[in-house]
């Protein structure tokens, strides 16, 4: 990783330890660079506001997952397993910052904030996990509609955030209902995707898509 990657990936990781044991709002530019071992201007230069920062580790966090996730799609065909272990790499990976989630996510539900997962500030971690998404359908062995087929890597993608929501909420050892959560509904999911290549059910397949279609559509 070049130096400046690794400097702006350690700002963010320090930043998201201290807003997590600190808070978020009692947490200064000035404490992160001291405790990153950088200059507050050098902290400035890559992120102009804790704001940022936190857009930061949606990047940060999006890039780790990539890489530990596409290790554990190696050799795996089943879908379901493919989507199970990339759903839970994510609650592994996140589960540290469990504690700050819910300050967040809160900034993150404003739909005219930078930080919601549709705004086009996110768009790269966003676009990233979608990615991750397609590799997951397109390396497995399901059988699907074909129109449905080019848009089940967003709609996962959207289940993913159903997840992050309920691991915000959940408040269980480990945030285990939120892995109960995905080992459970993963296997429906699969079913309901196998469905769709049968002809009673294109129909609905179709409707789906044309939804997805329109509400991606900006005015």
């Amino acid at each position: 990783m070049p130096k400046s990657e690794e400097t702006r990936s350690l700002i963010v990781t320090t930043a998201m330890r201290l807003f997590t044991e600190n808070g978020y709002d009692r947490t200064t530019m000035r404490a992160i660079a001291a405790e990153a071992g950088v200059s507050v201007g050098n902290a400035y230069y890559y992120f102009s506001s804790k704001e940022q920062l936190i857009q930061g580790f949606y990047d940060e966090i999006a890039r780790l997952h990539l890489d530990a996730a596409r290790a554990l799609l190696t050799g795996e065909p089943r879908f379901a397993e493919r989507l199970k272990a990339v759903l839970l790499c994510w609650l592994e990976l996140a589960e540290p910052y469990h504690r700050f989630g819910t300050q967040f996510f809160v900034n993150a539900a404003d739909p005219e904030s930078p930080l919601s997962p549709f705004s086009d500030e996110s768009s790269a971690a966003r676009n990233a996990s979608i990615e991750l998404m397609r590799e997951v359908v397109d390396g497995s062995d399901v059988k699907l509609d074909p129109e449905l087929r080019a848009q089940l890597p967003e709609l996962l993608w959207l289940f993913q955030m159903g997840v992050v929501l309920f691991w915000v909420h959940d408040r269980s050892a480990r945030e285990k209902r939120s892995k109960m959560l995905v080992e459970r509904s993963v296997p429906l999911l699969a079913r309901l995707a196998a469905l769709s290549r049968l002809r009673v059910f294109r129909p609905v397949s179709r409707e789906i898509v044309d939804l997805i279609q329109d509400l991606a559509k900006r005015d």
